[in-house]
This record gives structure tokens, sequence and C-alpha cells, in this order.
């Protein structure tokens, strides 16, 4: 008997492991300390048991050394922020330590103080929406700010999901200060984008701040000069209308929309890009909620738009988006040209009417181009002469007489019809099939102009013009135009040299607003009559 208990006297000490809550009750938002002390040779505690109720919101761990009765004794103190995804009693699961585990321990969530804005507190959270009964889809402007009277040592703003809606942070929080009852308030604004997915009501919980003060006299001396400070905002109720049945489609809710143009000339020449520029101010959307700013296509003119240029802004809390795009319109004959103006139908969300933005039509002059084809020159003054005298009766005499030698030349003419349609076909025929192979790649050098993807008409032109791969060299020197060859010139130099990509995209759309012009074939063309010395 007493050897078997010097035995177990000799055995190390058994480890020993306990937990505890740096606190047994919290404000909803506020972060909790798990506290694990073993004694057991542990490297890491496996902490998912918590992600069922917590947010992990950080963890540490402390080592210590003893030497006690010369027997070394190793400790190690493992912490982990808890945060509680909902008030109420909630319990802290047990975790495995080793070959124990800790006891399961109990939390207490206090909902959120709700602290009335201009009451004396220290704290308070408001949120301002900019309308109480939106239309599905509709941009609602949401603004929370947080108030806070007393210097601030940490903190933090949070707003939860709302369900029924999309909800994007907007921008950077703004900070500047505000008096309220005669008390200064640093002020922190937070602007989200509120858009409501479904009709009915729909109900926005209140935004939530916890963080550390700095304290007075006795929390200096017993709490490490610190004091915990929270508020919320109320929760927020909104009841969302349908989209109405006479409502335009596409569907966009606004409060207002203005189009102007920023640049339209007059004046145009055909065959050359005129270039305009259309701006829309759209009051309660964001740039991914309205409709592209086109001009409609005519038969009359190419119509090339470049990419939108987007300005979003928050403005008397909600949003407010800047559109502006520029269009190359290419007139394709001279004369009057007149473009439909651009129309967008919206619903004016403050008055439950339908509205439509229209601009004017677009008018331009068009001179003709620089390759226009001449006028036909008048009939020689022989010809004239027949023509007038063929009423003459001295001049019907004479044709008798000349009649037999006319029959003769027909027949000449006959003869060498027949003799040139057995002979190969001349260098004319060889342009004919050049144009005709380059006509199937005119839509795709089309499309790609009008895309804008400098790349795409590089490999467009190239394909065009029988070039392997993207050799834009061997494309310039069988283009017949000086001016396609300079703007493949300007192609080139944006791509590979730096230069203007904008430019180079203007000068290849009114360069080729036309297609391609290759140049002939180097073919000789066949003699139309036999040598008279054959050698």
């Amino acid at each position: 008997m007493l050897g078997l208990l010097l035995a177990l006297c000799a055995l190390p000490a058994l480890a020993q492991t306990r937990a505890w809550l740096d606190r047994a009750q919290i404000t909803y938002g506020e972060t909790a300390t798990l506290n694990i002390e073993t004694s057991a040779s542990v490297r890491l505690i496996d902490y998912s048991p918590l992600a069922a109720q917590f947010d992990i919101a950080g963890q540490t761990v402390r080592r210590s050394y003893e030497l006690v009765n010369e027997r070394a004794s190793t400790k190690s103190l493992f912490a982990v922020g808890i945060r509680p995804r909902g008030p109420g009693v909630i319990g802290v699961p047990a975790l495995r330590v080793g070959n124990s585990s800790t006891p399961p321990l109990r939390l207490t969530v206090l909902p959120p103080a709700v602290q009335a804005a201009g009451g004396g507190s220290d704290a308070f959270v408001e949120t301002v929406l900019d309308a109480a009964q939106p239309y599905v889809q509709q941009a609602v402007g949401m603004v929370v700010r947080l108030h806070v009277a007393v210097p601030l040592l940490s903190g933090q703003l949070d707003q939860d999901d709302v369900p029924g809606a999309s909800l994007q942070r907007v921008g950077e929080d703004l900070q500047y200060q505000r008096e309220i009852g005669g008390r200064r308030y640093n002020v922190v604004e937070r602007r989200y984008l509120l858009i409501p997915e479904r009709s009915g009501p729909l109900l926005i919980p209140g935004a939530r701040f916890n963080g550390q003060a700095v304290g007075g006299l006795f929390d200096d001396v017993f709490d490490d000069g610190r004091k915990p400070l929270s508020a919320a905002a109320p929760a927020k109720r909104l009841q969302v209308q349908p989209i109405p049945a006479n409502a335009p489609q596409p569907w966009l809710p606004l409060r207002d929309l203005a189009l102007r143009y920023v640049q339209a000339p007059r004046n145009a020449r055909a065959g050359e890009a005129a270039t305009i520029e259309l701006e829309a101010i759209a009051d309660g959307a964001s740039a991914s909620q309205l409709p592209p700013l086109t001009m409609p296509d005519s038969a009359q003119a190419q119509v090339f738009a470049d990419p939108a240029q987007s300005d979003e802004q928050f403005v008397e809390g909600r949003p407010r988006t800047t559109l502006r795009r520029r269009i190359a319109i290419v007139p394709l004959r001279a004369g009057t040209l007149s473009l439909p103006g651009p129309r967008i139908e919206w619903w004016d969300a403050a008055r439950g009417v339908a509205r439509t933005a229209t601009l004017p039509p677009l008018q331009l002059q068009v001179a003709p181009g620089a390759d226009a084809p001449a006028p036909p020159e008048s009939a020689p003054p022989a010809a004239q002469a027949a023509v007038a005298d063929a009423g003459d009766p001295a001049a019907a005499d004479a044709l008798k007489r000349f009649a037999p030698w006319l029959l003769l030349l027909a027949g000449v003419a006959a003869s060498f019809a027949w003799w040139r349609s057995r002979s190969p076909p001349a260098a004319a025929d060889a342009d004919a099939g050049s144009a005709a192979l380059a006509a199937p790649s005119a839509p795709a050098v089309a499309d790609a102009l009008k895309q804008g993807d400098l790349a795409a008409i590089a490999h467009a032109l190239c394909a065009a013009g029988g070039s392997r791969g993207d050799d834009l060299d061997a494309l310039r020197n069988r283009l017949a135009d000086p001016a396609q060859a300079e703007a493949v010139g300007r192609l080139q130099a944006a791509r590979w040299g730096g230069g203007d990509a904008q430019g180079a995209l203007a000068a290849l759309r009114s360069a080729f607003a036309k297609g391609p012009r290759w140049r002939a074939s180097a073919r000789k063309a066949e003699a139309l009559l036999p040598p008279l010395y054959p050698e």
C-alpha cells in the first residue's frame, strides 16, 4: 500500500484547464473576451465551434514558465474576442484543449441602447432616409450619423444588412462638428445606397456604435482610464410601392432627369467624322441604373460612340449621377443631315407620373467630301452638233448616203466584240475581283470601328487586306487612299508607340467610313488588237 502511494506521488500533476469570460453581460455590438488557461502542452485551440453564434474578433496566446520544488511547469493563457450576432442569453460552447475540454459558459447580450438626438447623451446615432415610400428598384439615399461629445480612444460603427433590399456603402466617411442643445459633437457621417427588391413593408435595422472613451477620475484609477461607450439608432420602416402598371419600360424611377448637348456642330463634310457630346444628369440613380446615351442610327450617316464617362455624387442625401458621352457621326453624302435627338422615358418618383426627356433633332449641313466624284463633263462639240442637226433635212439626206458605211462599221464592231469575249480577262477584271474579296470584310471593319477597340480594328483591317496576323506595315502598302494609310500609321503609334488613342480612333473612323480602298493589281493590260508587225 505504501509503495502504491509513493508511485502516485511520483506521477506528474495532471493538466488543469479553466475558462472564463471577462464580462458576463454586454450590449449587442460589443465584444467579450473568452479566456482559457491550461497547463497542458497545447499550441493551438480550435475555435470553430464558436462560429455558430459569434464573430471572432481576434486571438492571442501568452505562455509562462514556473519552477516549483525543483519541478518546471508551463502555463498557457489563450484569449479570443467574441462578438454575438444578436441579443439574448447565448451559450458559449465547450472547446477541446488537449485531452480535456472547457466548461460551457453563458453570456447575456442586451439590446443596444437608443439615445434620442440632442438628449444630452455622450453619443447617439441617427439614420436619415430621403424617401419614406419608395418604389421597387428606386435608389434611396441613406445617411447614418454618429455624434460623440467626449474624446474617443477607439470605436466601431456597424450597419446590418437589410432583408429584401440591397445596401451599398457610398464614398468615404465625412467628419465635422455640430452643436446640438448647447453641446458640441464630433460627427461621423456615412452614406449608403438602398435599393428595395420587393414591394411591401421594409425594416431597416438601426446602426450601432461601440467604443472606448476617455474616462473620468475613478475610471483612471480603477479601469486604466477607459470607459465603454455605446449607442444605436432606432430602426426605420419603409413602405415600398410596386411598379405602376402604366410605367414606361425599361423601368427607371428618378427624382429628375435633364439632357443637353455639350457639343453640337452645325457643319460637317461627307466621309469625315463630326463629334458631338451628350450629357445626362439624373437625380436619384446610380450610373449602373441609367440607360446608355445614344443617337439613333440613320441611313444617311454612320454613328460611332465612345464609352460613357460617369460622375457619381451624393447631393441632398441621395445619389446624383452625371453621364457624358462623345459620339462621332460620319455623313455618307452631302446635303442636309437631320438626326433625331436622344430620348429617355422615366418615372417621376416624387409625383408619380411618367415623363420623357428629349433633345431636339441635330441638324448638320454636309459639304461634299474631298474625294467626291466630279460632275459629268458635257458632251463633245461634235456630238452636240450631231444632235442639234438631227432635224435638219440636209443632214437627213447625208445620213441616207452614209448608211451602208455605217452598217459596215457596225459589223466590224460586232466582230471585235466577239473576239474580245474569247480573250482572257483584263486588269479591270482583277480589280473587280480584288474589290469583291474586300467586300465581305466591310461589315467586320465597320463593327470594329463602332466598338472602338484598337486591337480589333487592326485585326479586322489586316484580315480584310489578306495580311497575316496584325502586319500593319503590309496593310499600309496595300491601301490606295493616303488618308487611310496615315490613319493606320496613327493606329500603330497608339498601340505600340504611346500615341493618342482617341485621336487615332477618330482618324480611323473618318478615313474608313466608306470601307478600305485597296491598290489595283499590277497586271499589264493586254492589247485590244493584235500587233501590226508580230515578232
